[in-house]
């Protein structure tokens, strides 16, 4: 059976999950990229090194955002959503690091090992911080039961 997630659905697969991808475009290119984050309050929260992705999110802070939960080709949900990117600062800005930290290390396969892309404390500073402010969504799933 193929249907629609309702607002519910759709807020109970985001706070799932914590990677998604992300849509940006500018200068007549779009970038799409998996990220890890944290929903919470109607809003995306992730962090990044300055690179392509911030560069062109601050260029145009219009975004796409998509998450899933796949069990099988048979059995899934996803949800895509548009908002706009903002960059955080000061106590939001530590508040929404804490959040992620919490969220991000207990999913790592070694929770006292730093991850790749960089939350360790000599790092943290030169993070950018950001949200994704949710202005409309849609979700949509398949599941068939087993005979």
């Amino acid at each position: 059976m193929l249907g629609e997630l309702n607002k519910k659905e759709i807020v109970d697969l985001l706070k799932s999950q914590f990677i998604g991808r992300l849509g940006c475009h500018a200068n007549s290119k779009t970038y799409i990229v998996p990220i890890n984050y944290v929903y919470q309050n109607n809003a995306i929260y992730a962090h990044s090194g300055e690179g392509k992705k911030i560069e062109m999110l601050r260029k145009n802070p219009r975004v796409c955002f998509q998450v899933d939960e796949v069990e099988s080709m048979f059995k899934w949900k996803s949800a895509i959503l548009w908002g706009t990117f903002e960059e955080l600062k000061d106590m939001e800005r530590q508040q929404a690091m804490q959040g992620l930290i919490l969220r991000i290390m207990p999913n790592t396969n070694d929770p006292g090992r730093d991850p790749s892309h960089a939350i360790s404390p000599e790092l943290r500073n030169s993070l950018i911080v950001y949200r994704i402010n949710i202005e409309e969504g849609t979700g949509r799933f398949e599941s068939h039961e087993e005979q």
